[in-house]
């Protein structure tokens, strides 16, 4: 599952609507919808916005397979340095770093079952 299908279930789990999440979290309601449909990523401070809002760890908001409650996971130094790393990045970079992160995710599956 890519983020911006992620992003979908959370809201619609939820029963909000993607205006709600927008205002919640300082967007507009446009630049929200881009990253449902995988149009657009957002930037690092947003992510957070997005994984406090939802309360969900920034791995599974990207893709990934850890516990969806933040409350369920703890802090581990590949988070910690991920995060620091992120913080010393410009824009463009974490745009990139965070596509990067999620099209390995994405092929990890295939990997494991000889496709890839």
């Amino acid at each position: 599952m890519n983020m911006g299908e992620r992003l979908r279930e959370l809201r619609l789990r939820r029963n909000i609507s993607q205006e709600e999440v927008a205002r919640h979290i300082g967007i507009t309601r446009s630049a929200y919808s881009h990253y449902e449909i995988n149009n657009r990523q957002p930037v690092y401070e947003t992510l957070i916005k997005l994984a406090a809002f939802f309360d969900v760890s920034l791995d599974y908001m990207i893709g990934g397979t850890s516990s969806k409650h933040k409350s369920e996971t703890s802090d581990t130094q590949d988070t910690r340095e991920i995060m620091s790393l992120l913080q010393h990045m410009d824009q463009e970079q974490r745009r990139k770093s965070i596509r990067l992160m999620s099209d390995l995710i994405r092929q990890e599956p295939q990997e494991r079952s000889g496709g890839g």
